[in-house]
């Protein structure tokens, strides 16, 4: 059995070219390492858009590497047991974005010690696959937000997603509307509204909304509330049809299955940072291929991307604008992905390709 020698992790602070908001102007990267027996090293990471990566730092340094260093160094033998070990800290947020560090570090040696790539480990299935536009541009002025739509038409996206979640929505639909003029009625327009709505705005807004043609609505109420989404549901499939996303705040592939299982989304956007790494991402995928439901991956298109060439059903990978770690300078080689004209290919790499300055 190869074994595990060692693991570290360091913190690294990547500014962002286009802040996320007044108080979200980098990224934090907490950049992991895993020796095995056999000599091969891993390199992976785990990441925080704002809050915690102290704590996921000082999980990965404490609690995790003293728990992983002797075991099995298989990281689907691994994750589990790990997960139990950390679950009186919490079943998911910081432990599972913690647990990622160490996933993705056995991955990448995984791929590494069969000189391949991660989807050449996992199988790849295709050659490509689309990406959609996306960013964080409530706070924009109309003007603005229409010139980052025309940004990504301009560079070959035939899907974007925009947010909503304005006090009054009329001013979310004057600005939608502006935003499809741009668009035209041949591209998919996604509308994220980041937890803000109640159940009846939510209702009332999505009928108003529903003017633009929105392919699907991301996150209208609070992530964890189940209920709610199921009565969301329900109201949509009488009225407008908008199908509901969700996913991006849900920790585990058992929180998936309760909002696959009882019909809250039809579309599922996992994180696979946040919910722990490639083994439990994998988990969810087939998840919701037995559902018949939609998967789209929320964010971190380098890694991302990679899964969703191995995928059997097709999805679109988000690229957020001008978030893209290579574009940031924050990787030691090129990126292991290249986005052209709004599709995603590999390039040649080694296990994950993402190792951090």
């Amino acid at each position: 059995m190869t074994t595990i020698v060692s693991f570290d992790a360091r913190l690294v602070r990547v500014p962002l070219t286009r802040p996320w908001g007044a108080d979200v102007t980098s990224v934090g990267v907490i950049a992991t390492h895993v020796v095995r027996s056999d000599g091969v090293e891993g390199w992976g990471f785990s990441w925080t858009p704002q809050i915690g990566a102290e704590a996921v730092l000082a999980l990965l340094q404490h609690d995790i590497s003293a728990f992983a260093v002797g075991r099995d160094a298989d990281p689907r033998a691994l994750w589990t047991p790990a997960w139990e070990h950390l679950h009186e800290a919490g079943g998911g947020g910081v432990t599972t974005i913690a647990l990622a560090g160490l996933d993705l570090a056995l991955w990448d040696a995984a791929a590494r010690a069969q000189n391949g790539s991660l989807s050449e480990l996992l199988g790849r299935r295709r050659e490509s696959v689309r990406g959609y536009g996306s960013g964080v541009n409530l706070h924009y002025t109309q003007d603005e937000l229409v010139a980052q739509v025309q940004r990504w038409v301009d560079a070959g996206f035939d899907a974007v997603k925009v947010k909503v979640g304005k006090p009054d929505v009329a001013e979310d639909l004057d600005r939608l509307h502006a935003v499809r003029d741009v668009l035209g009625p041949g591209r998919a327009l996604m509308i994220d509204a980041n937890q803000r709505w109640s159940l009846e705005r939510a209702t009332a807004s999505l009928e108003d909304l529903a003017a633009v043609h929105p392919a699907w609505i991301e996150e209208p109420l609070r992530a964890d509330d189940l209920a709610g989404h199921v009565e969301l549901s329900r109201r949509l499939r009488g009225s407008s049809g908008i199908p509901i996303a969700v996913g991006e705040n849900l920790h585990t592939a058992y929180r998936f299955d309760d909002f696959l299982r009882t019909g809250a989304a039809q579309i599922v956007q996992p994180n696979i940072i946040r919910v722990g790494g490639v083994t439990p991402f994998l988990r969810i995928t087939a998840l919701a291929a037995d559902a018949g439901a939609a998967l789209h991956p929320h964010l971190l298109p380098e890694l991302s991307g990679q899964l969703a060439l191995t995928f059997a059903a097709e999805c679109l990978v988000e690229d957020v604008e001008d978030a893209g770690f290579g574009a940031l300078g924050a990787l030691r080689d090129r990126s292991p992905v290249t986005m052209d004209r709004g599709v995603l290919t590999e390039n040649p790499h080694a296990g994950l390709g993402l190792r951090f300055r």
